[in-house]
């Protein structure tokens, strides 16, 4: 008989200690951190390297810039206003809908525009100006 309520004992603390530690281990609520607002990574200015180089009356315009994922796909267009001083690149990165690792890549572009030596360049990430970083 004692035998018997020696394993029972046994057992009792066995749960009690299997709970406490289920209860310890699961996360509170207040403790999950949401995951981040899609809206405000689209919202940032992007930042772009840039590299512009002149030779024989056309620019050769190179630069790079992170995306979210490897997935991400990246089309550059380049066009010169109508005075011909500034030359306007606009890059695409049209949201990725497919299940992709998360890491940040750089990804490289390069356009070519006819215009003067002295023309100014601006850039456009999906409609939005963004910051050039020369090196």
């Amino acid at each position: 008989m004692r035998e018997k309520r020696h394993l029972w004992i046994a057992a009792l603390i066995i749960a009690v200690v299997v709970v406490g530690g289920f209860a310890l281990s699961v996360p509170r609520a207040r403790e999950i951190s949401e995951p981040p607002n899609s809206t405000a990574a689209t919202s940032s200015v992007p930042v772009v390297g840039l590299h512009d180089s002149f030779a024989k009356g056309v620019h050769l315009i190179t630069g790079s810039l992170m995306a979210p994922d490897v997935c991400t796909a990246l089309t550059a267009t380049a066009s010169v206003d109508s005075a011909g001083a500034n030359i306007v690149v606009a890059l695409s990165m049209p949201e990725d809908t497919q299940i992709c690792l998360q890491v940040p890549t750089k990804l490289t572009f390069s356009v070519s525009a006819k215009a003067p030596a002295d023309a100014s360049v601006s850039v456009s990430v999906n409609g939005l100006p963004a910051i050039i970083n020369r090196p």
